[in-house]
């Protein structure tokens, strides 16, 4: 009986963090493949593309140190809730934007209104984006350290559904409406609101809330520091950067690039998504374990680097005949790539920081994944304009090139690589 008092409390709070974690997927992979069939009645630029694409990273960037402190000192119920309701404002004007007809409401001179109005829900919905990180907290707060594993494996399980349902749901949905997406994504992050209010308890006592810390310390870049003043990780945090820079840069104009050179909808579109959350659900989901006990990280890092390339040149290859094949293949190679970077190249990181200020470092490399986020998608916008469709790819192609000589060289730390040899 004792045992079923301590777990009952423990379900809603599970269920809550989940689907929180869930909303903050969903709301960007309903709309990301969407969003230049979307734009289309405002803008088809590039630049004006990339800039909206890397608005909601930039402002999650600024905002992610206070909201982290915030939960800290507050708890993580009022957070939530307020960067939830944030996420249901930001994707509600979104919805509203796009849905109206604005030919025969604004004059000549107001014109930019709209898309002054979705920057707007881009910057509320990304300043709102610490819902995943305090989600996390949560999960924190009522694990043991013996199964806090376990119970964070609710992230990847969370996210792994929300690359898949995400522009599954876009798909289906597109094909009566484009702008249907958006308010189903609105509705859920109602309801994830709704959720949070009512059943959500607060899990961090008041006895281990922390003041809040000083103004330096809430200064994005003051986290940044961090990463490049420590010799340890400082080569490999940098080549964490630019892959993201450039992967998440190219990313930003992929729809763009299929909708004007190969004619493609928004269905397919979104059914290209798809197969990058499925095949990343694999791998992430069950291959990687197995691949790093056989080949280790650091082999594992450049084979990713080399995938990613490979699916960059087979977007370049594709015409108006062989598009559907090329670029599905491509996607799926992209998303084995990715799917073997990311955890790789942090696990790289952990390792050659052996404990010494691990914490901070690698609490950093979300603000570092951001910050090339915004850099990457406005680069990639302004080249998809200035020096043509493809452009952005070949960009992508030269900046990972960079990557494998930082991994590479000798900043590397000195360890056996795991396998299965061993």
């Amino acid at each position: 009986m004792k045992l079923e008092s301590v777990q009952k409390p423990k379900i809603p709070t599970l269920m809550s963090a989940f689907i929180t974690l869930l909303n903050d997927r969903l709301g960007e992979t309903i709309v990301f493949p969407l969003l230049p069939f979307l734009l289309e009645r405002f803008t088809n630029s590039g630049s004006t593309l990339g800039l909206l694409a890397g608005t909601y990273a930039i402002s999650q960037f600024a905002v992610a140190p206070l909201i982290g402190a915030l939960s800290d000192r507050f708890g993580r119920k009022p957070v939530i809730i307020t960067c939830v309701a944030g996420s249901v404002i930001g994707l509600f004007l979104f919805a509203v934007t796009v849905s109206i007809d604005w030919v025969n409401l604004l004059p000549i001179w107001a014109t930019s209104l709209p898309l002054l109005m979705l920057f707007g829900a881009r910057v509320i919905d990304g300043a709102s984006g610490g819902t995943a990180a305090t989600a996390t907290a949560v999960l924190a707060d009522i694990s043991t350290p013996e199964n806090r594993a376990k119970t964070f494996g609710l992230i990847g399980v969370a996210f792994g559904l929300g690359f898949v349902l995400g522009p599954g749901l876009g798909t289906a949905l597109a094909q009566f409406s484009v702008t249907l997406p958006v308010w189903a994504a609105t509705l859920f992050a109602l309801s994830n609101l709704a959720l949070v209010i009512w059943i959500l308890p607060e899990t961090l006592s008041i006895k281990a809330r922390s003041s809040l810390v000083r103004k330096r310390e809430l200064n994005p870049f003051t986290q940044l520091s961090r990463v490049f003043t420590n010799p340890l990780s400082r080569r490999l945090c940098l080549a964490f950067f630019i892959f993201f820079m450039a992967f998440n840069g190219f990313t930003a104009v992929l729809v763009l690039y299929l909708k004007e050179a190969f004619n493609w909808g928004p269905q397919l579109s979104s059914q290209a998504f798809v197969v990058v959350g499925v095949v990343a659900m694999v791998v992430q989901g069950g291959l990687i374990g197995p691949l790093v006990n056989r080949f280790g990280e650091w082999r594992l890092t450049l084979a990713g680097i080399g995938f990613v390339i490979a699916g960059c040149i087979l977007l370049t290859l594709a015409n108006t005949d062989n598009s559907i094949p090329m670029v599905f293949s491509a996607v799926g190679v992209l998303a084995i790539g990715t799917g073997l970077v990311t955890p790789c190249l942090r696990a790289l990181i952990s390792r050659r920081l052996d404990g010494s200020g691990q914490g901070a470092v690698l609490g950093s490399l979300q603000g570092l994944q951001s910050l090339g986020t915004f850099i990457g998608a406005s680069a990639a916008g302004f080249c998809y304009d200035l020096l043509g469709q493809k452009s952005p790819f070949i960009g992508t192609t030269y900046l990972l090139i960079i990557v494998i000589i930082l991994v590479t060289g000798n900043g590397l730390p000195k360890y056996k690589e795991q396998s299965s040899s061993n």
